[in-house]
């Protein structure tokens, strides 16, 4: 009896952490979608990435160097280290160039769908998770949303939108995979908010280039101060979020789930920017949720 009602408890014990680890997944991913829409809003896409990203970063540094100094780490933790500043680097350049050539309702999708796609794929392949049938019936899902959410026509056999920014967050989503399971491996050395730390430091080394050159840092914080300050919220909390539920739940289920933000963003992109092809990605869009929903609870 008593071994009944413990196997109870152990159940109850992890299906709670899994509901705790999928809201925070939920909001993660809104939170995502937000501060991307003030990007694309902002007059100057790299200063107002570099400042949203600067007061969490100033307020986790003793947070990171105390963690540094009180562990004995490997060489290896320091090579997984410094892979995710670099391509947290070209993560945050691509990102910037690719707001200023794209709609965020094509865009976004894009950016984000390229790693829901991988992501389980790798997870599989390097981290030795399992992906049920579900879950590949849903990667058909979302492959379909993203062909639709590329613009291309079988009528007129061409883009009805330049390819360009397409390939653009192409190049972003592959790099959000790679930070992504890099990341995974260094949550065995850093705690999330060290890593946070860690993560935007590489960020903002990305974007001072061109902040530099711009010199519009002031007019940046003048004209966008309101969305500034919850960007600069949003902006990190979103992936703190995913950070803490990461530690508990697969990545190959609870990344994709994060993308329901895809949906957040192409909706946003059509309501308040005024953006085309709305049917047409929103139509896209929620072939992109039904896959993600596949696959995210194929593993539950």
């Amino acid at each position: 009896m008593c071994g009944i009602v413990y196997k109870i408890h152990k159940k109850v014990k992890v299906a709670q952490v899994v509901v705790i680890s999928l809201i925070l997944v939920l909001c993660s991913g809104m939170a995502h979608a937000v501060w991307n829409l003030f990007t694309k809003q902002s007059e100057n896409k790299s200063v107002f990435l570099w400042l949203i990203f600067i007061p969490v970063t100033v307020v986790l540094l003793p947070t990171l160097f105390m963690e540094l100094a009180s562990k004995s780490f490997p060489v290896v933790a320091f090579v997984w280290m410094g892979l995710s500043m670099a391509m947290q680097a070209i993560y945050a350049t691509l990102l910037s160039r690719t707001y200023q050539m794209g709609d965020l309702s094509q865009v976004y999708p894009v950016m984000r769908g390229t790693a829901t796609l991988l992501i389980p794929l790798l997870g599989v392949l390097v981290f030795g998770e399992s992906l049920a049938a579900w879950g590949w019936i849903g990667i058909t899902c979302m492959l379909i949303g993203f062909f639709l959410m590329s613009g291309w026509t079988w009528k007129k056999n061409q883009f009805t939108t330049s390819y360009k920014p397409w390939l653009y967050a192409l190049s972003v989503g592959l790099c959000v995979t790679c930070y992504t399971l890099i990341d995974k491996q260094n949550l065995l050395y850093l705690s999330p908010l060290s890593l946070l730390a860690l993560t935007n430091i590489g960020f903002i080394i990305g974007l001072t280039p061109s902040v530099i050159k711009s010199r519009r840092v002031k007019s940046v914080i003048r004209s966008n101060w309101p969305t500034f300050m919850i960007g600069s919220v949003l902006s990190p909390g979103s992936y703190l979020l995913f950070l803490f539920a990461m530690q508990h739940v697969q990545v190959s289920y609870i990344s994709p789930l994060r993308e329901v933000g895809i949906v957040f963003g192409t909706v946003l992109g059509i309501l308040v920017l005024k953006e085309k092809s709305g049917m047409r990605r929103i139509a896209a869009a929620c072939s992109v949720v039904a896959g993600i929903l596949l696959i995210a609870f194929s593993g539950f």
